[in-house]
């Protein structure tokens, strides 16, 4: 993940991070918006996959959530997703969900859980394991403090991914060297505090915490959050080392599917080359 971000840096412009959920509006659907995307010039993906307590997500991603889970989408259908998604396309796929899905993975009464008297306490080694044989670089669990991610990093390490940590404007110096020293990949930044979802401004808030990750770490910093247009991505491109986006994907895919997402994609990533200082 950091070298595609790191070459996208080269080219003279911040790269651009993706997300959507997997199971929204379908399965088949989901796997072609993604597809869409890495073709229109996405450079890195994030795959959600959905859940029913989703702390950190607004109401576009709420709700698309929700649509998956109400179809009876389950991890494995995710990751059968994601291993069809990276098999068609060359760019670094993250998962993006919360812990307790991948605490409990793959589920009560699945193969390979822990019986009861079992020395495994988790099933984060075989998340980890299901999330390298999907063909996936890392993944994010947004809910995961850092401090507290010594389990999931060795689960993450042996399974060859990275682990992404946010780091966010009230983080105290401290906490944001945590942060940027448990990270692998790259930091995420979070624009604004609350949940995700589109905005009309961008919070002024982000530029700085840049710059103070920046005094902490040499990985790329990628801000996320209210980063809706291409006017919002030229704007991060001017400080940050990637854009992330995902609730104006996640609206475009449920309106317009895979079109209406390339559509989307090639706006903001127009905007992420119109800036000329990119650090």
């Amino acid at each position: 993940m950091t070298a595609a971000i790191r070459a996208a840096n080269t080219d003279g412009r911040a790269a651009l991070v993706i997300y959507l959920p997997a199971g929204y509006p379908d399965l088949e659907t989901s796997r072609a918006c993604l597809e869409a995307a890495a073709g229109a010039g996405a450079d890195l993906l994030e795959v959600g996959f959905p859940y029913s307590d989703p702390l950190m997500d607004g109401p576009t991603i709420q709700a698309a959530n929700q649509v998956a889970l109400d179809a009876g989408c389950t991890p494995d259908d995710d990751f059968a997703v994601c291993a069809r998604l990276t098999a068609a396309v060359d760019v670094p796929t993250l998962v993006m969900t919360y812990y307790n899905l991948a605490w409990h993975y793959p589920g009560p009464g699945q193969e390979g859980r822990a019986t009861a008297g079992s020395s495994r306490a988790d099933g984060l080694d075989d998340f980890a394991a299901a999330c390298r044989a999907a063909g996936l670089a890392g993944a994010i669990l947004p809910d995961l403090p850092a401090e507290e991610g010594a389990r999931w990093r060795k689960a993450a390490a042996g399974g060859d991914l990275d682990t992404v940590f946010l780091a966010a404007p009230t983080s105290r110096d401290h906490r944001l060297q945590a942060v940027a020293d448990a990270s692998t990949g790259f930091v995420y930044a979070t624009s604004t505090l609350g949940v995700t979802g589109e905005r009309q401004s961008l919070s002024a808030m982000a530029g700085p915490l840049v710059t103070r990750l920046r005094d902490v770490t040499d990985r790329p910093v990628c801000v996320g959050i209210g980063v809706t247009t291409g006017a919002h991505a030229a704007e991060v491109a001017g400080f940050a080392d990637g854009v992330i986006v995902g609730s104006a994907a996640v609206r475009a895919a449920g309106e317009g599917g895979p079109e209406a997402v390339a559509a989307l994609v090639r706006e903001l990533a127009d905007g992420c080359r119109r800036s000329a200082s990119v650090a």
